[in-house]
């Protein structure tokens, strides 16, 4: 991996964290229906998420989105949909991205938050 696959804005956020524990909230594997609406483009795409957190989520796709691009998300969470905006923060080639939650629509958060403790609990 070299510096224009992850944000540097987004290592900042985590600076003192060891390895182990450098994301704010934990991740959880989970297969959440997306789309995805990149800055300037008017073709969304729909996938489906490997791993969602409360700031972030990841995607697989074979095509990845350029670090630093700003996307509008729309993710479909058991019986709510939410919007939000996010940054691409991290690329792996041929693989995915990692994409940081920047904004939430309405209630999203909560519901987001909400949906992730029910999976968990």
């Amino acid at each position: 991996m070299n510096s224009s696959d992850v944000d540097p804005s987004a290592a900042a956020l985590t600076t003192g964290l060891t390895t182990n524990d450098r994301r704010r909230y934990p991740r959880y594997t989970v297969q959440v229906q997306i789309e995805i609406h990149p800055e300037g483009s008017l073709v969304p795409t729909r996938l489906e998420t490997t791993d969602l957190s409360r700031s972030g989520c990841y995607i697989q796709v074979f095509t990845p989105l350029a670090v630093g691009l700003r996307v509008q998300a729309t993710l479909w969470l058991a019986e709510s949909v939410i919007v939000v905006r996010g940054r691409v923060v991290m690329r792996h080639p041929q693989f995915g991205n990692g994409i940081m939650f920047v904004d939430f629509e309405d209630q999203a958060e909560v519901l987001l938050n909400r949906y992730l403790d029910a999976i968990v609990a």
